[in-house]
């Protein structure tokens, strides 16, 4: 594993997102620079970009981290059993971007690098990440550009990845304790490396590469649209869904808690208010209907329009 030429791309890949959208934004990502001494549960080293109460951002965060463990946790065994108790070095970068205009969608992105260390074995490296898309107000030709852009990258490296990673993305991204899912999806993948170690990376390049092309065009239409106190209490009740997401099922964020990861890069993925309310239903015919009604549900986004 080529640990410089990881960490030179993922530094690039971090700060060429992050001054995008801070100047979109007209303020700058507040950095912080993190380290975990040697000794301690979990090794490494940071860097988390965080911008909170922008003009485009309510809150935004981006994560570099590359850390060592002794140990696998849970959350990294369960579909791996063989490597239990084996160490570990991760490294990637992950973010969540919560806008402000309720017509604007959340945006999750991440892309990582894997290599468990099994005591006189040889290192099992694997490549992981994606990106999705989670609006509270649907709109088909944002739904389309996204998918698209994801399929696009991907489709370099083999026609098959991208509905094979949209399935994928699908079924994570999937509240089974209120059969819905967290969006309109977009790709996931995990546990891969295809054709060695140089294929691998470079397709996980092309998803980092287009995320800005994915989810810029989309910002840009519907950053200025107006909205008032019935859209913002409707994305306030939608975030809640990605709270739970996060804290019930999400592997990553599992693992940085289990692994004794920075609680604060971890949880940076929060949304700053949230709603919940007892057995709320949208009314029938409502934007808020259609949300569930014609975005909430798998769809071959890609091929739409076509």
């Amino acid at each position: 594993m080529d640990s410089e030429a990881l960490r030179a791309y993922f530094y690039e890949l971090q700060d060429n997102i992050v001054s995008t959208l801070g100047e979109i934004d007209g303020q700058p990502f507040r950095s912080v620079r993190w380290k975990r001494e040697p000794g301690e549960r979990l090794e490494g080293e940071g860097l988390t970009r965080v911008l909170e109460g922008g003009g485009l951002l309510e809150r935004g965060g981006c994560n570099f981290s590359h850390v060592h463990g002794r140990s696998l946790p849970p959350s990294a065994t369960a579909h791996r059993p063989e490597l239990a108790g084996a160490s570990f070095e991760a490294m990637g970068v992950s973010l969540v971007f919560h806008p402000r205009n309720p017509y604007v969608p959340t945006v999750h992105m991440n892309v990582r690098v894997f290599a468990a260390l099994p005591a006189g074995r040889d290192p099992v490296v694997w490549f992981g990440g994606g990106m999705d898309l989670t609006p509270y107000y649907g709109f088909e030709e944002d739904a389309v550009h996204f998918h698209r852009s994801c399929r696009d990258a991907l489709d370099p490296f083999g026609a098959s990845l991208y509905p094979r990673f949209k399935t994928w993305c699908d079924e994570y991204f999937f509240l089974k304790h209120r059969d819905e899912p967290r969006g309109v999806g977009g790709i996931f993948y995990d546990d891969f490396n295809e054709e060695g170690f140089e294929h691998s990376f470079a397709m996980t390049r092309s998803v980092g590469d287009a995320f800005l092309k994915a989810y810029l065009p989309i910002v840009e239409r519907r950053r200025d649209m107006p909205y008032g106190e019935r859209e913002r209490d409707f994305q306030a009740y939608r975030r809640g869904r990605y709270v739970e997401f996060n804290l019930v099922y999400d592997r990553g964020t599992l693992f940085g808690l289990q692994s004794g990861g920075r609680t604060e890069a971890i949880l940076m993925s929060m949304p700053p208010v949230v709603n919940w309310r007892y057995d709320w239903q949208p009314e029938r015919g409502t934007p808020e209907a259609r949300l569930y009604t014609d975005f909430l549900r798998p769809r071959d986004w890609a091929a739409e329009g076509a």
